[in-house]
């Protein structure tokens, strides 16, 4: 049991690429620091930025809207930015797999497959947690497109920003390490967990759990963290694209559906 803590304790302290006699590296510790920074650092300015927009005239509701989206927008650009930097620095990162890695013309065709296999999974995974009397729904995503409405630089956050940022920590830092000392399952499960706690979405712990096992697939076949990037961008870019044009998507089935009642009395009276 001791061995097995020193293991995992020696994967995230610990780069397997470091040379004998030089400082060890802790990239994974430093991802890790970056992204919890990235939660919390938006407390400090939440009440400045606040006041800017009602400031410029905008009504309490817009005004925190934008703010949210602003900050999301400038927290996880700068993060995402630093942690790049850290990650270039260290070229051993991404070696954690052992086998000779895919062509990378693969790895993107894999990562547009793991968008139509998230599609289906979160599908799949949806009208189970209603057979079981949970309402389907996110909040968080809720959220999220209300705050773009009003401050359309969030879509960056969401759909650039988040995911790569989020396949660094929960595929690579999280799931890539635990899954050299323990299984794939085990890494999956736990990395799925705390994704869903990080979003605040424990009533759809099947839904998140579905994706994170997708997304670790994607890592572990492919052996490259691009695979699961593309789709997890895929996956954030159709979810926002449709909520933002909800509205239209539904005045058009209206109209199709108008449409066919016409065409089926002009039957009817033919």
């Amino acid at each position: 049991m001791t061995s097995s803590k020193n293991s995992i304790r020696d994967k995230f302290f610990k780069d397997s690429g470091s040379k004998k006699g030089k400082k060890t590296k802790n990239t994974s510790i430093y991802i890790l620091l970056i992204f919890i920074a990235i939660q919390l650092s938006p407390i400090l300015f939440i009440q400045s930025t606040y006041e800017y927009f009602l400031g410029q005239g905008l009504s309490e509701e817009t005004a925190l809207a934008s703010t949210s989206g602003w900050l999301i927008f400038l927290t996880m650009g700068i993060g995402l930015l630093i942690a790049l930097i850290v990650i270039f620095r260290d070229k051993q990162f991404f070696n954690i797999w052992k086998g000779k890695k895919p062509h990378i013309g693969w790895v993107i065709l894999w990562g547009l497959f793991g968008f139509l296999l998230l599609l289906i999974g979160q599908s799949l995974a949806a009208l189970l947690e209603m057979a079981i009397g949970i309402e389907p729904g996110s909040e968080n995503t809720s959220t999220l497109v209300t705050i773009a409405e009003v401050a359309p630089v969030a879509i960056f956050a969401v759909v650039l920003f988040g995911p790569i940022m989020e396949e660094l920590v929960f595929r690579r830092v999280i799931f890539g390490t635990l899954n050299q000392v323990t299984n794939f399952w085990i890494a999956t499960a736990i990395s799925a967990l705390v994704f869903a706690v990080v979003h605040w979405e424990f009533v759809h712990l099947l839904l998140y759990f579905t994706t994170g096992l997708i997304l670790a697939f994607l890592y572990q076949k492919t052996k490259s963290i691009i695979a699961p990037i593309i789709a997890h961008m895929l996956l954030n870019g159709y979810v926002m694209l449709i909520q933002l044009n909800i509205d239209k998507i539904n005045r058009f089935i209206e109209r199709m559906e108008q449409l066919e009642q016409l065409q089926f009395i002009y039957k009817i009276f033919l």
